[in-house]
């Protein structure tokens, strides 16, 4: 069933400037009113009179939600029963039911005592003209009250290497700093991405390396993008450190990842279909991981391609994609699990999400960020810079001027 192929895994920078631009016709589709009308202040409501647009608000939501209401039974009627057609759906594709007494036992047996662990991780920047200071940190934690926290950060200057000619030096200097973004917005792209990348591999490192429990719970996919490129796709050495490490996962078995805000609005729109705990196992990893092999530029001669190439004819397709929802009024969310443990990885997802009844999103996860943000947040990072600034006698010459905006 070719639309429920992924469509994305992309990255997001490529693929703005892969698309071409928005059409006035097209905006003025989705957006139900001309270009030009947005344009005319007139139409504009003054920030004192809001109350006069209460009504359009009201009734956009009411006209979307109906709207929804009723994709939400074609959905039902028809696609939940082609998923085990679908091509390339795993053996067991399709839609289930939980039982409450089963979920209620995997909150005795595994989740509260200690038989299941999360790890989720935060990274921030603080980025000055003199010196750009990433942070990474990691949590692991279970609610037997065990956890533990792992922290690294990296220090970038432009020039690191003294140049003999100190007027070559200030010219090099200016030359890369034009290069990068306006002060306070991270660096350039590929430093975000690697930052990403950097955090995704030592969050699964950890849950790896570090949790001595049967069952491990990640935040995102198994194998996310920002792990597969940049830095990592450059050589076959290092595109091997990530591929071996979403391995060991598929080898271990007892896995299950749920992500927060997935690029996958199709299938979220399968997932609005699910009544209260009902998941649904859709496909395997495949899909993704084709198109990633297919629009990432892998090079043959580097040793890339052919390694993503067997990763995907023989680890991808033993990892399935799900949805699962545990309340009316919460969302559908994505999970990742092994084709041969999914039911019960659905089952850990939706009993651990049950505990907070407004999210229906896995606690543990929740947990692990805010452990993580109380331990490694801004609230101590900015702190001990600005106090290092500060005693190497400059405390606000450097920083950004939102630093400074309410001191």
């Amino acid at each position: 069933m070719a639309d429920l192929e992924p469509t994305e895994a992309v990255n997001p920078i490529e693929q703005i400037l892969a698309k071409p631009p928005v059409t006035l016709p097209e905006f003025e589709t989705a957006f139900g009113e001309p270009f030009q009308n947005t344009l005319d202040m007139a139409t504009w409501t003054q920030g004192e009179d809001l109350t006069e647009s209460y009504s359009r608000l009201e009734l956009e939501i009411a006209e979307a939600l109906a709207k929804e209401d009723q994709y939400r039974k074609v959905v039902r009627d028809t696609i939940f029963s082609r998923l085990k057609s679908a091509p390339g759906a795993p053996t067991n594709a399709g839609v289930y039911q939980a039982n409450r007494d089963d979920l209620e036992q995997v909150h005795r047996g595994l989740l509260f005592n200690g038989g299941v662990e999360a790890c989720d991780g935060i990274s921030m920047v603080h980025d000055t003209i003199p010196l750009t200071i990433t942070q990474i940190g990691v949590c692991l934690v279970s609610y037997n009250g065990q956890q533990g926290a792992w922290a690294h950060r990296l220090f970038r200057r432009d020039l690191r290497a003294q140049v003999s000619d100190p007027v070559e030096e200030v010219l090099t200097i200016l030359e890369r700093r034009e290069r990068r973004e306006g002060q306070g917005l991270g660096g350039e792209a590929l430093s975000e991405l690697a930052r990403r990348g950097i955090m995704a591999y030592a969050e699964r490192a950890i849950l790896k390396d570090k949790s001595s429990t049967s069952w491990r719970m990640g935040h995102g996919s198994p194998a996310p993008y920002e792990l597969l490129t940049g830095l990592w796709s450059s050589q076959a050495s290092r595109i091997r450190l990530s591929l071996d490490l979403i391995e060991w996962f598929v080898d271990h078995e007892r896995f299950v990842f749920i992500p927060s805000a997935p690029r996958k609005r199709h299938w979220l729109m399968i997932g609005q279909a699910l009544n209260p705990l009902e998941f649904a196992i859709i496909q395997t990893l495949q899909p993704d991981i084709r198109h990633m092999i297919d629009s990432g530029g892998y090079r043959d001669e580097s040793g890339v391609r052919p390694a993503m190439e067997t990763f995907y004819n023989e680890v991808a397709s033993k990892i399935v994609v799900g949805l699962f929802r545990v309340w009316e009024a919460a969302p559908p969310y994505l999970f990742y699990a092994h084709v041969d443990h999914a039911e019960m990885a659905a089952h850990i997802a939706m009993a651990d999400s049950m505990l907070q009844e407004h999210r229906g999103f896995p606690m543990l996860i929740d947990l692990a960020d805010t452990v993580c943000r109380t331990t490694f947040g801004m609230d101590s990072f900015i702190p001990s810079i600005q106090t290092a600034y500060a005693e190497a006698g400059q405390p606000f010459r450097f920083l950004g001027e939102r630093e400074t905006r309410y001191r």
